[in-house]
């Protein structure tokens, strides 16, 4: 018979925190910045550190995530079914956009994995959570990771006049199809590429969709919904199709210069109705 896992240590902190005010936490810094808030949450995770959990807008948490329950109580839930002790998050990534933090990071969450979170926060409290996992790979034909590469955020200035140069990028090359203007947003062969399938610059991504089309596997883009950035880094959230599978596209972008050099992406298939845990939408108020 199945037994369920010892409740993990965070939990009693996600069933206290609905009882008393998250101000008793007197061990919760609220003077770090929102995404060192994110990273400990994350982090709180493997460790079972109860303060993380005050971060949290008891009153006020919505859940994108389709497989957990609404709330702390669905995260809860969620953290209930982890085996003990089994749990790793390593944050290597982590970008700040107003009310926004992203970050992208290796778990051992049910398995090797890995993802980008999105929060966002209200008076210094998370209140919403959207995010997109998928299983780690190999590296891919040029021997790159899905999370190695640059880290440092640099270019502070240019947030704007990259965020601009990727959203037009997503929307005339990924959704409208356009790929005669690809050059003017990426350079040549200078692209490198973390995408567990497709090798470094143009040549190895056209290499890839040609082989894809040979399967009869389309990769679409419908629509964008949100794009974050911090200096030179730029995530966008699009909404589509993966071999005819509803999906979810996370890319992760770096630029330079004007142009882009370098790509992360994770591709979540879309779960049906009838499997969700809560009723949010997996993309529920990204969009203007």
């Amino acid at each position: 018979m199945f037994k369920r896992p010892p409740v993990l240590p965070l939990l009693a902190a996600v069933c206290l925190i609905g009882a008393v005010s998250q101000t008793s936490y007197a061990e919760t810094d609220m003077t770090l910045s929102n995404k060192d808030k994110a990273i400990a949450l994350l982090k709180s995770i493997e460790t079972g550190d109860k303060s993380a959990i005050g971060y949290v807008n008891a009153d006020n948490y919505i859940q994108h995530n389709l497989t957990a329950g609404d709330g702390l109580a669905g995260f809860a839930e969620l953290l209930q079914a982890l085996p003990a002790g089994s749990a790793k998050v390593n944050t290597v990534r982590a970008l700040e956009d107003g009310e926004f933090v992203v970050t992208h990071s290796e778990y051992e969450f049910f398995g090797p994995k890995v993802g980008f979170d999105v929060y966002r926060f209200e008076d210094g409290l998370i209140v919403e959570h959207w995010d997109n996992l998928i299983e780690t790979a190999a590296p891919n034909p040029s021997g790159r990771t899905q999370t190695d590469g640059p880290t440092e955020i640099v270019d502070l200035d240019k947030t704007d006049t990259n965020k601009a140069l990727v959203e037009s990028f997503v929307t005339t090359i990924l959704v409208n199809g356009d790929m005669d203007k690809v050059a003017n947003y990426i350079d040549g062969d200078n692209y490198l590429q973390h995408n567990p399938a497709v090798a470094d610059g143009l040549s190895g991504l056209g290499a890839a969709l040609k082989a894809m089309a040979e399967q009869g596997i389309t990769m679409v883009y419908d629509r964008l919904h949100k794009v974050l950035g911090e200096g030179n880094f730029v995530l966008t959230i699009s909404e589509g199709t993966f071999g005819g599978q509803p999906t979810s596209y996370y890319d992760l972008f770096r630029v330079d210069e004007g142009k882009i050099v370098e790509h992360w992406d994770v591709i979540e298939t879309i779960i049906p109705e009838e499997q969700r845990k809560n009723a949010n939408g997996k993309f529920g108020n990204l969009s203007p």
